[in-house]
């Protein structure tokens, strides 16, 4: 009979096989790690770039939306603190009574409890009605004429607000109770509906941009410019951007004639490599 005789790898053939397979590998890691670390790298820069954009346009869009005259800016330490006060709405306040009705018109000489606007709100829903929000006329941000200061250019808290659709066609009916004596008549005949305090903590300690707001308003700034300060208040805190670098805020508050500007900066770091980017915001502060 034949014998079958079974024959293997010899050891020299498995060393030889197990050598070029290494340098094949090692040929092949050499091609493809550039691309994937190149791939890897734009990721995160593209990463560090939405970060970083997202965050001064989440803060430009409030300082679009504050009161006139209330950005502020304080720095203590690693942390910058910008607040102001966001406004839900605005309308033009009835300074002239229409024929047989003077008590539609906004008087200043004494506390006034009903009035007309010329024109409607256009971001509430009529009825409204509240002892949360705000009234304010004529904020210039100076004291005796500041509405942190919750006198004189803004209704005092627990103010109740009704507003509703008047008889006079574009026209909303606005109650206050109790009636409140705002101190300066608005040139423009502005009147701003406020609904809460927005602050944005930069901590360059923790990395961090966060967003508060719903909390107590007050005049001292140096109480609302810390976290705990913050949510001792009873505000809400959302985080806007971690691996923050560096942060800048400046405001050139302008005048009744010309816009104010923001200056926003910031830098957002990982693993080595950093991204900064600048907006500037024009602002509205005619009162």
């Amino acid at each position: 009979m034949r014998k079958n005789h079974s024959q293997g790898f010899t050891l020299v053939e498995l060393v030889i096989t197990l050598t070029l397979s290494t340098i094949v590998v090692s040929f092949m890691a050499v091609f493809i790690s550039g691309p994937v670390r190149s791939y890897t790298d734009m990721a995160r820069r593209a990463e560090l770039v939405d970060l970083a954009e997202n965050s001064l346009r989440r803060i430009s869009r409030d300082v679009h939306r504050a009161l006139p005259n209330s950005i502020r800016i304080r720095t203590s330490g690693s942390v910058t603190a910008l607040e102001m006060l966001n406004t839900l709405d605005g309308v033009r306040y009835r300074d002239r009574p229409p024929p047989g009705d003077p008590s539609k018109r906004l008087q200043f000489a004494a506390p006034d409890d009903a009035f007309n606007s010329v024109g409607t709100f256009s971001n509430i829903s009529r009825p409204f009605s509240s002892s949360t929000h705000f009234l304010s006329i004529f904020n210039v941000g100076v004291p005796g004429a500041s509405a942190y200061e919750l006198a004189n250019v803004i209704t005092p808290p627990g103010t109740r607000i009704d507003i509703d659709t008047d008889t006079i066609s574009g026209e909303d009916n606005i109650r206050l109770t109790p009636a409140f004596k705002f101190a300066f008549p608005s040139p423009g005949k502005r009147l701003f509906l406020v609904d809460t305090a927005v602050s944005y903590l930069c901590d360059l300690i923790a990395g961090t941009l966060v967003r508060y707001a719903g909390y107590t308003i007050t005049a001292d700034q140096t109480a609302r410019d810390s976290n705990a300060e913050l949510l001792a208040a009873g505000a809400t805190s959302t985080l806007i951007a971690n691996r923050v670098d560096s942060c800048s805020m400046a405001y050139a508050p302008g005048t009744s004639q010309r816009a104010g500007l923001m200056t926003l900066a910031m830098s957002v770091a990982d693993t080595g490599e950093s991204v900064s980017l600048l907006h500037q915001v024009h602002v509205d502060n005619v009162p």
